[in-house]
């Protein structure tokens, strides 16, 4: 069978410098609108939040009005400075932030009220502090800093998330093209289970690891594929060496290195270094940049 490739310290620095040249111009040209369209979303909703608490001054008595409605439960989060994740606020108020568990506890909303109440951003609502009613300058500078704060988060992550996602999709895409028939996910707790050769999946379940994609090659081995992108050198070493690399030793472990070959596919900011401890454990690389790569192995592989 023939063996996948490897790359050499030349030609992972070359191909380096590409994903990053790509990631500038992706990002450079990455369209504002996104921002803005949230920016002014959340600003409506956090006129809304004040009216209904009425500048913030009556949150015990407006609370389970503001918890149960999705949009404005979002903005109560960002009243506090930093903000606060769902998930630490459910923590921190031994809380279930379901609105029909709200209606029936009134002491968990109690609770809720305080966490946030006791974090509250003192500089964006000064006159809480201050134990009056704010002017028309100070509300409006607290809806627009709320506002701006809410859609940084949400365009951050949607970056992240459509990095990834459009990733997976270009290499979908490339496989059909190519001629490969995709089928039904599936989990794989064997490789009769896998796709027959020719075929692939996406995300399942292979052994114990969930991958992005995976393919039977032509010779019957199987293919699972992880889509990494990457903002910086230190986010790769989570995203390539933390995750892909010990997915791919668990994969071959469970099955075998004859077996299955585990592939990642990368886009972004990566050092050689990180690129060649992934090599060493075993997984392939190829580059968004550079799908036609990843089909000419595919070819190879054919008896």
């Amino acid at each position: 069978m023939k063996p996948p490739p490897v790359w050499s310290s030349e030609e992972l620095e070359r191909d380096r410098r590409a994903a990053i040249q790509a990631f500038r111009m992706e990002r450079l040209d990455e369209p504002l609108e996104q921002y803005l369209r949230a920016f002014d979303g959340y600003r409506s909703v956090v006129e809304e939040l004040l009216k209904t608490t009425v500048d913030l001054t009556r949150l015990d008595q407006t609370a389970l009005d503001v918890l149960t409605d999705q949009r404005l439960s979002e903005a109560f989060r960002y009243l506090e400075g930093p903000i606060i994740s769902a998930d630490d606020l459910k923590t921190l108020a031994e809380a279930v932030l379901s609105p029909a568990r709200l209606r029936k506890d009134p002491a968990m909303v109690a609770r809720i009220v305080e966490v946030i109440r006791a974090g509250l951003d003192r500089r964006r609502f000064t006159w809480i502090a201050e134990g009056r009613e704010p002017n028309e300058d100070e509300r409006a500078a607290a809806v627009l800093a709320s506002a701006a704060l809410m859609a940084n988060s949400r365009a951050g992550t949607l970056r992240r998330g459509q990095g990834k996602f459009s990733q997976e999709l270009a290499v979908q895409q490339k496989l059909l093209d190519h001629g490969l028939r995709m089928v039904a996910r599936r989990s794989i707790p064997n490789l009769r289970q896998a796709p027959a050769p020719g075929e692939f999946c996406l995300e399942s379940e292979l052994g114990m690891r969930k991958a992005d994609l995976i393919v039977t090659l032509w010779d019957a081995r199987v293919m699972p594929i992880e889509c990494k992108v990457s903002n910086s050198a230190v986010n790769s070493v989570k995203r390539l060496n933390n995750d892909a690399a010990a997915k791919s030793e668990s994969w071959t472990s469970d099955f075998g290195k004859r077996q299955v070959v585990p592939v990642a596919v990368l886009s972004g900011v990566y050092k050689v270094h990180n690129l060649l401890n992934a090599q060493e454990r075993g997984l392939t690389l190829f580059w968004a940049h550079n799908l036609v790569a990843l089909t000419e192995w595919i070819e190879a592989t054919r008896p």
